[in-house]
């Protein structure tokens, strides 16, 4: 049997990158899965290639998270699986130089979504008294670099929250846990990196000991895990999924 047969999904930002992989690994394992994204074009063109549903969302949107709850719960009747994968970040410079706006738009992002989606989804899970929500964090988490500070802090919260989240769920029947993936190929590599060249590359693949980036495919064999049965006994952890970046 597949490892998530039956079980029904929501994940943000599932149209590219990290959440594609997901998305494409759930339905490989027999999920029913809404493709939740800003980019409603690209979210309906893998729903369509995948037989699942897509869903425009603007996640650091209350109206617009909780219409997307709506829209899940009544295509579904039921959901069993929450992944708070949208993320962005600003461009590496000095912490004192980022500007408001793009502040503003990382916490939004990055951290009033995963409030947003608790406060429309966490009611759902508690009634039926089961769930499991991951919450895509990053290594910046736990090993911070230079210039990218207010996402580190972001990615901080994240993690936090996670732990929070899962110590006051786990009664109700509620799994709460994190990932931590290295930079990948994903539409976030060139920000991370500030510039995309074969020397920065390079250079970034040097701190990175399995010497790979993360990929989608291992965003999706960590968060599926996580997400099943056999990891019914795991909460409130955020798992490295970085060639051993933060050792």
């Amino acid at each position: 049997m597949a490892r998530l047969d039956g079980k029904t999904a929501i994940v943000t930002g599932g149209a590219s990158g990290f959440g594609a992989g997901i998305v494409r690994k759930f339905v490989a394992e027999g999920a029913r899965v809404m493709i939740a994204d800003i980019n409603g074009d690209g979210a309906k063109a893998l729903a369509d290639e995948l037989g699942q549903i897509a869903q425009q969302v603007d996640v650091s949107r209350g109206d617009s998270v909780d219409a997307m709850a709506h829209a899940a719960l009544a295509a579904f009747r039921h959901l069993d699986i929450l992944v708070n994968n949208a993320g962005v970040s600003h461009m590496p410079a000095p912490l004192d130089e980022i500007s408001e706006a793009d502040f503003d738009r990382v916490v939004a992002i990055n951290i009033k979504s995963v409030y947003l989606t608790a406060r429309a989804l966490v009611p759902h899970m508690k009634a039926n008294r089961r769930g499991a929500i991951v919450n895509v964090a990053s290594t910046a988490a736990v090993s911070p670099r230079p210039r990218l500070s207010w996402y580190n802090a972001s990615k901080g919260w994240m993690v936090t929250a996670t732990k929070s989240m899962a110590v006051e769920l786990a009664p109700l029947g509620i799994r709460v846990n994190a990932i931590n993936p290295v930079a990948g190929e994903t539409p976030l590599l060139k920000t991370f990196m500030g510039e995309d060249t074969p020397e920065m590359r390079a250079k970034f693949l040097a701190t990175i000991p399995l010497g790979r980036f993360s990929t989608p495919a291992d965003m999706g064999n960590a968060a599926c895990f996580l997400c099943s049965d056999e990891a019914s006994m795991i909460t409130g952890v955020a798992l490295e999924v970085d060639g051993g970046r933060v050792i």
